[in-house]
């Protein structure tokens, strides 16, 4: 018994180990000669950027998706995109159920762990619930696309199918890969195209819990936990207010919302702001926007979405709470009450920690690809934040980064998907409880 305890690993390391080996066997299908558009194997490091980026569900890329890629590839990463996008231990946990029709108690602590459960006595209906909410989002997704890539663009049944089904996907686990060399750029004006896909990320960027809160009890927003509130709150913040910033600085910009006429310019307004919150499509070039912009899109990248669905950043959740414990600080209040609730000083040093690992990161990455490439910060900052956010966004640099940057890239999107404290949790050896407490003594603040 004793041994069997020693031998199995703590929910968030079997969290970390399960996208470690989701990464490694895509990298293995990638570097496939039947992968490639003209049946020569990538680099190695092309084949793990790429299956990092899809499994983390990032969307930055060191090849062209559309071109470099034969069809074979495509559907790798489409599958890998759908698989980390769902998560490795609850897609783990859907083949038990379909095969032996139960979950063992091992199964069901690492679901619970990864889908940031407070309990796992139901992970079987959790289970379904996820499974069903993305399919049934990525259903209505392809089927507001395929018309108008069928009729709108001229695709054949086949072509405009598999244009909306990849898209569909690609939208709502938060990835950011397109069928086309230029992204989206061709679609920044076309609501039919633009408007579903946000909408898809939108939801995919709520996070699990908030979405199945909001199935059961959409009606009684009385009844919706402090969770749900924080992040939708914080969803409709951030959107309208990235809309905004980004629209008024790029409004006159030739190069990215100039030369469109007004409505054009606030949608390609509002799809940026959703696209930096976690995605990573573009509809517009992004290295042609001011630093300003590229700015305010970090802020944005840097906080991400809603926790335990497919959004990357710290989530919308711990810079909320961090906003009110210095709210509450400055009042000199005693307790963080949020929504007629008391904030658990448990959630305090998690939202604290959380948020410094992640600088931590950023910054780290940051100075190695300064060191490594040579290019400005600013640039190197937008891509680190990208990475680290899972977004996907890029100023142009990522193509052109040398081998050891790409791979500093990749640690980044590892460390952003599975968050700094699932991976701190899977790193540490064992948990301790400390059955005594030293004095306390006060060092001077500020």
């Amino acid at each position: 018994m004793l041994r069997r305890r020693r031998l199995g690993l703590h929910p968030a390391q079997a969290v970390v180990v399960g996208f470690a080996t989701a990464i490694l066997l895509g990298t293995g299908l990638l570097w496939l000669p039947i992968s490639t558009a003209d049946g020569r194997p990538p680099s190695f490091v092309d084949a793990l950027f790429t299956a990092t980026s899809a499994v983390c569900v990032t969307g930055l890329t060191t090849v062209d998706t559309a071109t470099y890629w034969s069809p074979f590839g495509q559907v790798v990463i489409l599958l890998l995109i759908q698989l980390g996008g769902l998560g490795i231990m609850i897609f783990a946990s859907l083949i038990g159920l379909v095969l032996a029709r139960r979950l063992t108690v091992r199964s069901r602590l690492n679901t619970a762990a990864e889908a940031k459960s407070v309990g796992f006595d139901d992970v079987r209906g959790l289970v379904r619930g996820i499974v069903l909410i993305s399919l049934a989002i990525e259903a209505a997704t392809f089927l507001l696309l395929f018309p108008r890539f069928l009729l709108g663009y001229g695709d054949g049944p086949g072509e405009a199918a598999w244009h909306a089904g990849f898209h569909a996907v690609s939208s709502f686990n938060n990835a950011g890969f397109a069928l086309y060399t230029d992204n989206l750029m061709a679609f920044v004006d076309d609501p039919f195209i633009c408007l579903p896909i946000a909408a898809a990320i939108i939801l995919g960027g709520l996070g699990f819990p908030v979405i199945m809160q909001l199935r059961r009890e959409f009606t009684h927003p009385l009844h919706w936990s402090m969770n749900t509130k924080l992040v939708l709150w914080g969803t409709v913040v951030l959107l309208v207010g990235g809309t905004a910033y980004i629209t008024i600085i790029e409004w006159n910009n030739t190069a990215t919302f100039g030369e469109l006429d007004p409505a054009a310019r606030v949608l390609a307004g509002f799809f940026a702001s959703v696209q930096a919150r976690t995605a990573g499509f573009n509809a517009v070039d992004i290295g042609a926007m001011h630093d300003e912009t590229w700015f305010g899109m970090d802020v944005l990248m840097f906080i991400g979405g809603g926790p335990a669905g497919t959004a990357g950043g710290i989530k919308v959740t711990t810079f909320a709470v961090l906003y009110f414990i210095i709210l509450t600080e400055l009042r000199g209040e005693g307790a963080v009450n949020i929504f007629g609730k008391r904030l658990s000083r448990a959630v305090h040093r998690q939202a604290i920690t959380v948020a410094l690992i992640a600088v931590g990161g950023v910054m780290a990455g940051t100075v190695a690809l300064m060191f490594l490439t040579g290019e400005d910060l600013d640039r190197v900052l937008f891509e680190a934040v990208s990475a680290f956010g899972t977004v996907g966004l890029s100023t142009g640099i990522t193509g052109t980064l040398p081998d050891a940057a790409k791979l500093v890239l990749v640690v980044l999107m590892f460390l952003g998907r599975l968050g700094p404290l699932t991976l701190g949790s899977a790193i540490a050896l064992r948990e301790r409880r400390i059955l005594y407490e030293y004095p306390k003594e006060r060092p001077a603040i500020g």
